[in-house]
């Protein structure tokens, strides 16, 4: 079973990270939650999540994802957006409704001038 992986880079007051592998129950979820947990301690609340890489998301990692969602929202001027889903991620944002919920972008350009 593939982990996740996540590498952090800055655009200017954004940071993305790039996730690769599955979010999924366990270590998957585990290991974006402290992300973002860190993220916030150090005050970085504009985030964008890149799942080019990202080839599943099980019912576990979809509730991570709501989760950090609103983590960063709590905090001032919190946002946390997601860039380049896959057709089988897209579709489940679809049917859970999510889509509505979060900002999702296919362009990173497009999706770091979204920030305010």
């Amino acid at each position: 079973m593939a982990e996740l992986n996540i590498s952090e880079r800055q655009a200017g007051d954004v940071t993305v990270l790039d996730l690769g592998g599955k979010i999924t129950i366990g270590e998957g979820s585990v290991s974006l939650r402290g992300a973002i947990k860190r993220l916030v301690e150090e005050g970085k609340t504009k985030i964008l999540l890149n799942l080019a890489n990202v080839g599943y998301i099980d019912s576990s990692g979809i509730g991570e994802l709501v989760s950090s969602f609103t983590t960063v929202q709590r905090t001032e001027g919190g946002q946390l957006k997601l860039l380049n889903l896959s057709s089988k991620i897209r579709e489940l944002m679809v049917i859970t409704k999510l889509h509505t919920v979060f900002d999702v972008y296919d362009d990173e350009a497009t999706a770091l001038n979204s920030y305010k």
